[in-house]
């Protein structure tokens, strides 16, 4: 669309949404657990320093060690050290562990896009429906007007003596049923003026002056660029989101089969233990130990095997899902273009119906001025003419509203080539 109020609007969309928001937030969230994951490829390490004062009891020394009666000394210890040890990944439980959490990110990342389309989407609709709402409570303004206009005239002639009070009371009967399709029309515009409001992040109070100034849809500036099934799987988010946490899911039981084997870990530590801070430093003071660490639930393997189950069914639920995806997505798109596609075809065939009421309209109002018809005539043809407009108006609101569902069922965001 070429309609620089609409694109503000989407851009104050995507800066101000608070479900875009939380969804960038969200992002945030797994992408740090991704750093927490990739931190298993490094030592862990854990420094540690300590004071303690303490004296014994003189019952649990040796006899003869102490006087008779006389406490035992108090001793004062200082301690620092550092703890390292460091996952052998022999199994592949690190590694599928970070690929499951890069997934879990790159499928974090897809529903930030798909928020950002529906966003952009729903911004649009919103602001479309606001302009359809003012178009079609024009038509209805001016069919009032054409009618107030029949009520004068059947009024005058029937003052005048060559009317009657039957052509009066349908003329009239016509004008009050017209005006009662705009209570409805201005609630529906109102709600459109609200919803966009909602979705920029504004109260319906501050709705955008602009849009409701709108008198017209928007029109396509360009031909929607369809492309092919590759190319609508490859732009779809939603799929890139379902197939990210496929692999995910398999990584997971990649996870889980790891713990059937065992986990090897070297540690070691280092430190000091004196009795006075500054013996710290002395080597005698010094002390260290260092060696594997093997750990393996064997022969109780049935925990292990009950994860690999919950894994392995997480990821067959996963692949169906993403299998589910697609045939929705496949199905979204055929359905946005049938009814765009026949949409248009309607609103061509309204239009002629249109032009065809407001000739006939013209000439019966020509036939009963000249005598030839009555006034029934002339008030079905100007009935038929404003449900002509009616219908019209509402048909192009409706290609407005498809246009836009294709747009998200497509993904929008493509780039045009060349």
């Amino acid at each position: 669309y070429n309609d620089p109020v609409l694109d503000g609007l989407v851009g104050e969309a995507l800066v101000n949404n608070n479900e875009l928001e939380a969804a960038a937030a969200n992002l945030r969230r797994v992408r740090a657990a991704l750093g927490e994951a990739r931190v298993g490829r490094f030592p862990s390490t854990t420094t540690q320093a300590g004071y303690t004062t303490s004296r014994p009891s003189a019952a649990t020394l040796p006899a003869g060690t102490l006087p008779a009666g006389e406490n035992a000394p108090e001793v004062d210890t200082y301690t620092a050290g550092l703890d390292v040890s460091y996952e052998v990944d022999l199994f592949g439980r690190v590694e599928s562990t970070i690929r499951a959490a890069r997934a879990d990110t790159a499928a974090a990342e897809a529903a930030l896009d798909i928020v950002r389309v529906t966003v952009a989407a729903e911004t649009a609709r919103a602001y479309a429906d606001a302009c359809s709402g003012n178009a079609q409570i024009s038509v209805a303004e001016r069919t009032v007007e054409l009618q107030s206009d029949t009520v004068r005239l059947t009024q005058g002639l029937l003052d005048a003596g060559s009317g009657n009070g039957l052509d009066v009371a349908r003329a009239r009967s016509a004008l009050e049923s017209t005006r009662s399709t705009l209570p409805p029309l201005r609630a529906q515009r109102d709600g459109a003026l609200f919803r966009l409001a909602t979705l920029t992040g504004r109260t319906p109070a501050d709705a955008s002056t602009a849009a409701r100034a709108c008198a017209a849809p928007p029109q396509l500036a360009q031909p929607i660029p369809v492309g092919d099934g590759a190319s609508l799987l490859a732009r779809r988010p939603d799929i890139r989101q379902a197939e990210r946490n496929l692999a995910a899911a398999a990584a997971r039981v990649n996870v889980a089969t790891a713990d059937l084997f065992p986990r090897i870990t070297l540690g070691g530590s280092a430190g000091a233990t004196a009795l006075d801070a500054s013996g710290l430093g002395d080597s005698e003071n010094f002390q260290f130990s260092v060696g594997p660490l093997i750990s393996w639930s064997f022969p109780n393997v049935f925990a292990a095997r009950a994860r690999i189950e919950q894994a392995s069914a997480g990821s067959d639920a996963a692949l169906a899902t993403f299998d589910q995806t697609v045939l929705v997505a496949l199905q979204e798109t055929e359905t946005a273009l049938a009814n765009y596609a026949n949409e248009l075809d309607r609103r061509t065939a309204l239009q002629s119906a249109r032009d065809q009421a407001a000739n006939a309209a013209r000439l019966s109002r020509l036939r009963f001025d000249a005598g030839a018809d009555s006034f029934l005539t002339v008030l079905d043809a100007e009935r038929t003419l404003a449900a002509a407009d009616a219908q019209l108006a509402a048909s192009n609101a409706q290609v407005t509203t498809y246009q836009i569902a294709l747009f998200k069922a497509l993904a929008g965001g493509w780039v045009n080539e060349g």
